[in-house]
């Protein structure tokens, strides 16, 4: 009893802000990058919180970093616990200035994050300047149980984990060619047309989710002379008029060059979904930025359905 009264005793909280972040990053070196300090003293504060605590928190070595060790696993949930509950209590006991203040970093897919939300974004920091945010637009699934993001946008739904998740839209993808590419090569005036031409899709086996293999879904058998793990890149190529690639109608749509080519017959329903850690949902800058996203894209529905090319903005 009395080591665990000389350990509690001998701990520095802030430590624990560093075991968090060296958790996350499993390097000490991002670790101080995101903390603004140098490795040293990231390395002395670990080393000050495993000697306060009497145990060994981390397994360290070159080539996997700082691993967690059951007792680190453990502190982990804890820590985390800690943190949360600080956000919430300074929230509580700080004037509603401070409250619509801080950061939010949201995740999201590359093309809807680039495409859409980015522009929406601009428009929330106008409403909200005291709040600054990350947007991290990236073409593969975002770690929330990492600290990655506060919020994520994907295309699928998490199986478990301590979230708030909810449907956000639906969206819809179709086949896009230029007026240059349509005139240059055979008509397409049905489906079994189109084995005739040649088209710009996703690497099948780096594809971050099978929701991604729309080519062989849709067309299969057909032939993709251009791949990229990036939709963008496949929106770029598709701009150059020499393939036919299947784009989602709010990145295509906004581009008067491309035209959707059997609109009626070449059409995929997907769904976004938008989540976050049940800690975090009840923070004013979190519950603003969610609620004004679900806003904004119910306001572009139209867009998103591939309806109309024109981007609207709340207020």
């Amino acid at each position: 009893m009395q080591k665990n009264i000389t350990s509690l005793s001998a701990l520095n909280w802030d430590d624990l802000k560093f075991f968090l972040e060296v958790a996350r990053t499993r390097k000490a070196s991002s670790a101080a990058k995101r903390l603004a300090v140098d490795y040293t003293t990231v390395s002395r504060r670990i080393n000050s919180l495993e000697a306060a605590l009497g145990t060994l928190l981390f397994e360290k070595s070159r080539t996997n970093g700082f691993t967690l060790t059951n007792e680190g696993q453990r502190l982990l949930g804890y820590a985390e616990s800690i943190e949360s509950t600080l956000h919430m209590a300074c929230e509580q006991v700080s004037g509603s200035g401070v409250a619509l203040s801080g950061h939010v970093r949201m995740g999201c897919t590359e093309g809807f994050g680039s495409f859409f939300i980015t522009p929406q974004l601009s428009h929330f920091v106008d409403t909200y300047p005291a709040i600054s945010v990350d947007i991290l637009p990236l073409p593969h699934f975002i770690s929330l149980s990492k600290r990655e993001a506060d919020i994520v946008i994907a295309l699928e739904r998490p199986e478990h984990g301590p979230y708030v998740c909810c449907k956000l839209c639906d969206y819809r993808l179709q086949l896009y060619a230029t007026q240059e590419y349509l005139d240059q090569h055979p008509p397409i005036r049905r489906a079994a047309d189109l084995s005739e031409h040649t088209f710009i899709s996703y690497v099948d086996d780096l594809a971050f989710s099978s929701e991604l293999l729309y080519l062989a879904n849709v067309l299969p058998g057909a032939s993709a002379n251009l791949r990229s793990t990036s939709v963008i890149a496949q929106f770029v190529a598709a701009q150059q008029g020499r393939s036919l690639a299947i784009l989602p109608c709010f990145l295509a749509a906004q581009d008067p060059r491309l035209l959707p080519v059997l609109p009626d017959e070449i059409n995929l329903t997907r769904q976004f979904w938008m989540y976050c850690r049940e800690d975090l949902r009840k923070l004013k800058r979190i519950t603003l930025l969610w609620d004004y996203i679900r806003e904004v894209t119910e306001l572009n529905a139209p867009l998103l359905l591939g309806e109309t090319r024109g981007m609207k903005f709340s207020g």
